[in-house]
């Protein structure tokens, strides 16, 4: 079945990802922290790219995901849709 095989995928990427190793607490910091961290991260991770797919496919709105942060990835859905 497709769904299995979707949700197989994303599970997948989340194990593998360097964040999965991590604590949380660098990629969803309290508002007005620093996401250097985190970012820094993510620019070391192979499944950076798997997701930012994912947190734009499902409108994640808080945290770091794919080595952007909330609002990076909020002018990224803007110029995609200009």
């Amino acid at each position: 079945m497709q769904i299995d095989s979707d949700l197989e995928q994303a599970s997948d990427w989340q194990e593998r990802a360097l964040c999965a190793q991590t604590g949380s607490e660098f990629f969803f910091p309290e508002p007005g922290s620093s996401v250097r961290e985190a970012k820094r991260i993510c620019r070391m991770c192979d499944m950076r790219e798997a997701c930012l797919r994912y947190a734009l496919a499902n409108d994640e709105r808080f945290g770091v995901w794919g080595g952007l942060s909330e609002k990076e990835r909020l002018d990224l859905r803007r110029e995609a849709a200009a």
